[in-house]
């Protein structure tokens, strides 16, 4: 049966395939058919076989609807080559897109597509870099421009570009153009292009701004959809975790983790968020940055250059901040938060699952959230799949097989390990085989399991069970205080009765919490509290995770806005102090210390 069901899909390949076309029977000359056959590229994609026909003709307006990573640029560059007059070298083709990456990127593969064609001379103008430089290059003679609008129009107004003879525009990712603010930049390109022949637009999706703009510009358009207008790509995988918002943090961090070969982009709503989780993640050994609107040109090529050569395995962007942006490879689009807009997500998404590939979009939510994953369900007509956070089991197991798989797979054709191979054997002769293996892979492999020992469980059932836990846990606590205050009042032993009611009534006063509770337990004051975002169950989680302890050794735990008292055993309040005194949280130095020895002076420090 299995043998018969591989022979159906081999066939449905093979007639496929069938029915694609090449690139000559779209009317491509042989020039630009030999420089895509050395690519590697012999059938046309969908938007390439629907359009390539069309603008080959150079003389209709074009839409094009498809999602990033189907081939877009092919389809407009191999007419483009093939349309230009290559005797005369002013401006004739104009390509407008939102962002410097994909300016360069463009420019890149009509380089390649022209290999064999000789007399043709492409120029990218952007921002961030010499404008004299720019000019200089078209004084020199290009005939297709590709352009950021900011320093076109720049060059525009310098009269240093005339685009009159331009013939052929290409808008290429219209709608990122339009979320991005330049809808009068491009009207203003396109007054200034009075003579071209055509108006080539591409986009993923199709906003009501854009529809103005063709209806006010374009005349009877061609218009070809791939899909479904905003829908999403069917190459992605959908999913979601729902945790609580004090949560997402270590929800991401769980994510990434049990994701080891995970090579991807986390998208945050502003730039503070993108900041603050490429600073924690860095602390905790990460290879990660952030790319955001307060980046200098310089400063954004480096992180960019230093994520395409997977020196970087995440980077945390903004939305705006990610425009264009086109990296091969990518296996994971992660929402640190939803966007507002559905459009958003779809671009978010399609950074990944690009070319046929496959990848996979998660979406961190809020229980609250769940409307809005319905919506962009039903607007890009995709699934999400719900998945559970993963314990701290399934990321130590994931981690651990992730590193034998790395150790079997590991090259050992290069080098003269043979030389060793003696020496380790003596080395190694008192261990069995199991031993060296358990060393092997403690050696890459005991942070995880020292961090996940003790990993709470995140989903948001757990998250709402451990409230009930915590508030339990103090309830009893409560109930144990009045019931041995009780005893101790009907022992007689008057004094030592009236030294603990005034203890009792300071603290009630003055925000203060004894200095010793449960018998054998000791008070700990540290500077955190409500304000630094934290709830009690988020609190108690943050401590055990930075002390290492366990849950039992902890009692009530008293918050208030700035400070907080911990109940502990006092076998293990100085491993607390060790691990939390001196630490900074969200740029606030931790400071923790018996409640006896002066926690109020600390209480205003940070």
């Amino acid at each position: 049966m299995k043998k018969t069901e591989e022979m159906n899909t081999t066939n449905e390949l093979i007639e496929a395939v069938k029915t694609k076309k090449t690139f000559a029977e779209l009317g491509v000359n042989e020039q630009l058919v030999k420089s895509v056959t050395e690519l590697g590229y012999t059938h046309a994609t969908e938007i390439q076989e629907r359009s390539i026909p069309v603008l080959i003709s150079g003389t209709k307006d074009f839409i094009g609807l498809a999602q990033t990573g189907t081939g877009k640029t092919a389809a407009f560059g191999l007419p483009l080559i093939q349309l230009i007059k290559t005797a005369d070298k002013h401006p004739q083709a104009l390509v407008v897109c939102p962002t410097r990456e994909l300016c360069m990127q463009i420019v890149n593969e009509i380089n390649l597509f022209k290999k064999h064609v000789s007399g043709v001379q492409v120029l990218a103008v952007y921002g961030g870099t010499s404008i004299g430089m720019q000019i200089r290059d078209l004084k020199r003679g290009v005939q297709i421009i590709v352009a950021t609008p900011g320093r076109l129009i720049d060059l525009i107004e310098r009269k240093a570009i005339n685009l009159e003879q331009i013939e052929y525009v290409v808008l290429d990712e219209a709608d990122e153009m339009l979320n991005m603010g330049f809808q009068e930049d491009i009207e203003f390109i396109l007054k200034n292009t009075p003579n071209r022949e055509s108006i080539w637009l591409f986009s993923a999706t199709m906003p009501t701004e854009i529809r103005k703009v063709s209806k006010r510009y374009m005349k009877e358009p061609v218009e070809v959809t791939i899909g479904k207008v905003n829908a999403t790509n069917k190459s992605i995988d959908h999913q979601y975790y729902v945790t609580s918002a004090q949560y997402r943090y270590e929800t991401l961090k769980r994510i990434i983790d049990f994701n080891p070969g995970i090579y991807g982009i986390i998208f945050t709503r502003t730039k503070a968020d993108a900041q603050d989780v490429a600073a924690r993640l860095t602390r905790e050994g990460y290879d990660i940055d952030a790319i955001h609107g307060d980046l200098t040109q310089q400063q954004r090529d480096r992180v960019m250059g230093q994520f395409r050569d997977k020196t970087l395995q995440l980077l945390i962007a903004t939305d705006v901040a990610a425009r264009g942006i086109d990296v091969k490879g990518i296996t994971h689009v992660i929402n640190y938060e939803l966007p507002d807009d559905v459009e958003v997500y779809t671009h978010r998404s399609g950074r990944t699952g690009r070319a046929g590939s496959q990848g996979i979009c998660i979406s961190i939510v809020h229980a609250r959230e769940s409307y809005r994953l319905r919506q962009i369900e039903n607007i890009n007509k995709s699934t999400f799949h719900k998945l559970d956070i993963p314990s701290g089991k399934d990321v130590c197991r994931k981690q651990f097989f992730h590193v034998m798989d790395k150790l079997m797979s590991t090259d050992v054709s290069h080098g003269d390990y043979e030389t060793y191979v003696p020496m380790l054997a003596e080395k190694f002769a008192d261990m069995t085989k199991e031993e060296i293996l358990k060393r092997v892979a403690a050696l890459e492999f005991n942070r995880f399991l020292a961090y996940y020992e003790n990993a709470a469980d995140l989903n948001i059932r757990a998250v709402e069970k451990g409230r009930r836990d915590i508030g339990g846990m103090q309830d009893r606590n409560r109930e144990r205080g009045r019931n041995e205050f009780s005893d101790r009042r009907s022992g007689g032993d008057r004094m030592n009765n009236d030294s603990r009611d005034r203890g009792a009534d300071r603290g009630d006063r003055g925000g203060r919490s004894q200095s010793r509770g449960t018998a054998g337990a000791t008070r700990l004051f540290v500077n955190l509290g409500t304000k630094d975002g934290f709830y009690k169950a988020s609190f108690l989680q943050f401590i055990l995770d930075m002390s290492d302890l366990k849950k039992e050794v902890l009692g009530k735990i008293d918050m208030r806005d700035m400070n907080s008292w911990i109940e502990i055993e006092a076998s293990s309040a100085k491993k607390m102090i060790a691990a939390l005194d001196g630490k900074n949280y969200k740029g606030r130095r931790i400071r923790m210390n018996d409640a006896d020895s002066g926690g109020q002076r600390g209480s205003n420090e940070g």
